[in-house]
């Protein structure tokens, strides 16, 4: 009999620690909305921190960079590499005036990485969509670490009239779930 219960219970614990995300479960949200470590523009309103990779491999993130990043950018990069001022001009027209998004993506299995099943949308203060995409560009993930792969899409963001928070939603299409941002425009 202690070894039929003890047989249960250790198969019990297996199933658990081997869990995996069910699609259409809502992700956890945070009470007061987290600062993301990499970028001071963002904050993160679903959990959505490190160790849901090791639970569910289903990770999305979120980097801004306003205008001003972007221009200080090209203006270092001009000075570092000598460029013509047609290369300058060239860089400074190809600008997005709202400053631009980086979406990352972290799943099991390269097809799983596609960022065509991301769709991202953006409310301010009133509900009033300002931004929104229906998908991103797809391709396939590259191998990250163990088994997870990654894809990076970088989009143009919407340039508003004066700064301020922008509440920033990314539905994925295949584990149906939404990730909820918020952005502090410049």
């Amino acid at each position: 009999m202690k070894k039929i219960i003890l047989l249960v219970a250790l198969l019990t614990c297996t199933l658990a620690a081997s869990a995996q995300y069910m699609p259409g479960k809502p992700r956890k949200k945070y009470m007061v909305a987290k600062k993301d470590e990499e970028c001071p523009y963002v904050l993160n309103v679903t959990k959505n921190t490190d160790e849901d990779a090791e639970v569910d491999a289903c990770v999305t993130r979120v980097a801004y960079r306003p205008y001003t990043d972007l221009l200080a950018d090209i203006d270092v990069q001009r000075k570092m590499n000598s460029w013509a001022d047609t290369t300058y001009q060239r860089r400074f027209s190809q600008l997005p005036p709202g400053g631009q998004l980086t979406v990352t993506m972290y799943r099991r299995g390269s097809a799983n990485a596609d960022p065509a099943y991301l769709s991202v949308s953006a409310k301010d203060k009133t509900g009033k969509e300002v931004f929104s995409l229906p998908a991103l560009e797809g391709g396939q993930g590259r191998f990250w670490n163990r088994d997870l792969y990654v894809s990076k899409r970088t989009i143009p963001f919407v340039k508003t009239d004066a700064p301020q928070d922008l509440s920033l939603f990314i539905n994925d299409i295949k584990t149906k779930q939404t990730f909820e941002y918020v952005v502090k425009t410049q």
